[in-house]
């Protein structure tokens, strides 16, 4: 009874929102166009959330830097450990843009609000790579349209926080203390989600009509299975590289109770425990497993990746945008890059992610709950890949550092 209960527990705000959205849907259906009276409640919704992410990724950031410790000796697990995060993000991005070519998402049939984005396909000049990292000036650092700039700035804040040692604890102390007391702030926002994702729905049920189901429900079609591919294949392929077709078998040997805790707890933090006993399991020594997946946990999430890239697309093609230049792409791995590391130390981080690529495409505010309904619905799987793909990880960071091929049978 108690594991039922739990599993409920930990499924119970998707339940929620799956609710509102669903209500809202039939409020749209059966009011039409007067449904849109309770759109306001949806922006207000959307306001707070807007209003919250900029201070809550500031102290979330900055405070993770600030407290580091205990890393200055190992330079090269840290290295390699980088580079393989980075690339198996990327890798899961890629595949994901593939399967959203090969599949294209077309926009409702009565979509006609891409006229309220002008820039998007546009080539990016100078001065907007610079109005995107940096402001003139600190007031500026804290509109969601200066995102990046924020971001850069926290890191920095919390470098400098770093290296003052004794002289900036104080300093140390506001800044985790502004992260617990945010993260608070971004929770108490969530508990009127349904009733804001509601009301929003059913504005745009209203809007769009009955082919607002078919584009998310093809949505979904590409991410289960674009997902579900790279679970299998991806991390098989992760396998062979770390120690062959040994290695492919040692992981998926030891890959059960994790894959099982993910899905179960809907939490990557929540399956450390059982990714450490499998790292072992496989073959991984003590320093790697130690180093590698806690921060996995929250630095690695091919999962929100091949989410992050599904919600663009599917905004793109909402406001009738090609999701396919060069610089829409190259602009959508940068983001996608930021947003597995944003999600791992925020609560309800993806909805952060969303409103950084908003903010970096100059997206208007009605982007928002179509990207939060695809990172929802698909958040279960995305768990999967971003818990179990941090041991297959840690397998090839100790073949790249310690040169050791798993032969665990």
């Amino acid at each position: 009874m108690s594991k039922k209960n739990n599993w409920i527990d930990n499924y119970s705000g998707i339940f929620w929102l799956l609710g509102g959205i669903i209500i809202g849907s039939v409020i749209g259906i059966i009011f039409g166009k007067h449904a849109e009276v309770i759109k306001p409640v949806g922006d207000i919704f959307l306001n707070l959330l807007f209003v919250a992410v900029i201070p809550l990724v500031f102290f979330g950031i900055a405070s993770a830097i600030a407290n580091v410790k205990g890393t200055q000796n190992l330079g090269k697990v840290i290295g390699v450990m980088s580079v393989t995060f980075l690339a198996t993000v990327l890798i899961a991005a890629i595949v994901t843009i593939i399967g959203v070519t090969l599949f294209p998402i077309h926009p409702p049939a009565t979509a006609s609000v891409g006229n309220q984005v002008q820039n998007i396909n546009k080539s990016i000049t100078g001065d907007q790579v610079t109005q995107i990292l940096s402001t003139s000036n600190f007031f500026e650092l804290m509109s969601r349209k200066n995102m990046l700039a924020m971001i850069i700035f926290a890191i920095i804040v919390g470098f400098a926080a770093l290296k003052t040692g004794e002289k900036g604890q104080n300093f140390r102390q506001f800044l985790s203390s502004g992260n617990e007391v945010f993260q608070q702030v971004f929770i108490l926002i969530m508990k009127i989600g349904p009733i804001g994702l509601g009301a929003y729905f059913a504005y745009q049920v209203a809007y769009f009509g009955p082919s607002l189901f078919g584009t998310y429900a093809h949505t979904m079609g590409i991410g289960y299975g674009v997902s579900i591919f790279y679970y299998i294949a991806g991390f098989t392929l992760y396998a062979f590289v770390a120690g062959g077709i040994k290695g492919i078998k040692t992981y998926w040997r030891n890959n059960i109770i994790p894959s099982a805790t993910a899905v179960g707890t809907c939490s990557s933090i929540a399956t450390i425990p059982a990714n450490l006993d499998a790292a072992k399991k496989m073959g991984v020594s003590d320093m790697v497993t130690g180093i590698t997946i806690p921060l996995g946990a929250t630095l690695h999430k091919d999962g929100s990746s091949i989410s992050s890239i599904l919600k663009m697309a599917v905004v793109f093609a909402m406001f009738g945008k090609g999701f396919n230049t060069p610089e829409t792409i190259m602009l959508a791995l940068g983001m996608t890059v930021l947003v597995s590391v944003v999600e791992g130390g925020i609560p309800n981080g993806g909805y952060v992610g969303e409103i950084l690529f908003i903010s970096a495409y100059g997206l208007p505010p009605e982007a928002l709950p179509p990207a939060i309904i695809v990172g929802t619905l698909i958040d279960p799987v995305a768990t999967l890949l971003n818990a179990t793909g941090d041991t297959v990880v840690a397998m090839m960071i100790e073949r790249f550092v310690n040169g050791r091929q798993h032969s665990k049978a």
